[in-house]
């Protein structure tokens, strides 16, 4: 599925002042994509990869905003939302997408944007990105939660328009947690989304415009959204280990250990289930090869789970449209300005998934305000859970 034709300046651009990272003892050469081995191994203790990580100068990564991603997703949750939940009341399927009049990139969307440039070749085992993994032991990895902060005045906005734009990522900490040889390893990523000035801006001239220390710093307006990504990673088991826990993920018992929603009533209850078909669009449209959610043999046998996994970001979209869309009947119409949330419990393929959230009324009765908003298990447990800040329209 191709979306994007590589215009000679900005190809250029790419190749600008290559770098390279060291992960799991390979050298990523970031822009040719070359890999070599080089010996590297940590013994035992692992407190320096909190020095290590951070020090990584992650490759930009580069996408025109063109409309068809969007419109495939939004067509891809028609499905189990139903489009007049999709389209705000709209019967109809979208429209064929243009960029005459071009829309705003929609809430959450910017996830199917900006996919990692990386060789099948170079993909870890289980079909990840080498980029911001802390190498063996631990190589699986779960989305572990994260927030989104979108700017209500950007210089440029983010259109579906055709122009170019750019992620600056980098890994802002690292924290190792357990038990000498149960450790997992806690990255916080951030990512800034804005547009390209000029096709003619370098590099290093687009990381001094768009850094910012700050994770709430939008750098003047150069910036549309701020991304926080919490990826936890985890040793790797054996068989034996993983069908122990893949039993246990199908017994009855599990529920005397669920966590309770934060509410009883809610705003907003729309229970949707996700089925193969839609995992598998999803990662299409993210460029995501993981196979915890396209392979139920890896899900069992190496993950130890009783089936393939809801993907963390579709979770949160489902979240958020729904969110949006609760938004836009209030009596003062508002949209979402942050969002910070926990993944704490997995969501399977073929199961219920309930979408609840609820407005939390503040003293001063102000139109902007706070919502709980969360995801729940078919047993009623807690998986997904967040708090949003919503501004006037």
């Amino acid at each position: 599925m191709s979306r994007t034709i590589i215009k000679p300046q900005l190809s250029r651009l790419r190749l600008l002042n290559p770098t390279s990272v060291t992960v799991g003892g390979r050298v990523l050469r970031t822009q040719h994509h070359d890999f070599s081995t080089v010996p590297q191994k940590h013994q035992g203790n692992y407190d320096q990869l909190s020095i290590e990580l951070p020090q990584r100068r992650l490759p930009l990564t580069y996408d025109y905003l063109v409309p068809t991603p969007s419109h495939l997703l939004t067509t891809a949750l028609s499905d189990i939302l139903a489009p007049s939940e999709v389209l705000n009341g709209s019967s109809a399927l979208p429209a064929r997408p243009t960029i005459a009049h071009p829309d705003p990139l929609p809430k959450t969307h910017h996830l199917i944007y900006f996919p990692p440039a990386i060789p099948g070749s170079d993909l870890l085992s289980d079909g990840t990105d080498p980029l911001q993994s802390p190498g063996p032991p631990f190589v699986r990895r779960m989305w572990a939660g994260g927030s989104v902060r979108w700017n209500a005045i950007p210089k440029r906005p983010l259109q579906l328009d055709g122009s170019p734009a750019v992620v600056l990522e980098s890994i802002k900490d690292v924290t190792i947690k357990g038990k000498p040889g149960d450790e997992k390893v806690f990255v916080g990523i951030e990512r800034r989304i804005g547009t390209l000035s000029s096709d003619d801006e370098n590099e290093e001239q687009t990381r001094k415009r768009i850094w910012r220390q700050s994770e709430a710093d939008f750098a003047d307006g150069a910036v549309g959204v701020i991304e926080r990504r919490n990826i936890v990673f985890i040793r790797e088991r054996s068989k034996e280990q993983a069908a122990k826990d893949a039993d246990a993920a199908r017994a009855s018992g599990k529920a005397a250990k669920r966590m309770q929603p934060p509410h009883e009533d809610s705003d907003f209850d729309v229970t949707v289930t996700p089925d193969p078909r839609l995992l598998f669009r999803y990662s299409a449209l993210t460029y995501n090869a993981h196979a915890i959610h396209l392979d139920p043999s890896y899900c069992r046998e190496v993950e130890g789970h009783r089936g393939m996994l809801v993907h963390g970001p579709l979770s949160f979209t489902l979240l958020i449209t729904m969110l949006e869309r609760q938004l836009c009947q209030e009596s003062v119409q508002q949209t979402a300005k942050f969002v910070e949330y926990r993944n704490l419990a997995p969501l399977y393929c073929n199961e219920g998934l309930r979408l609840r959230g609820k407005k939390i009324k503040d003293a001063q009765g102000s139109d902007e305000g706070r919502w709980d908003v969360w995801v729940e298990t078919p047993d009623g447990g807690l998986a997904v859970k967040g708090s949003v800040y919503t501004q006037i329209t």
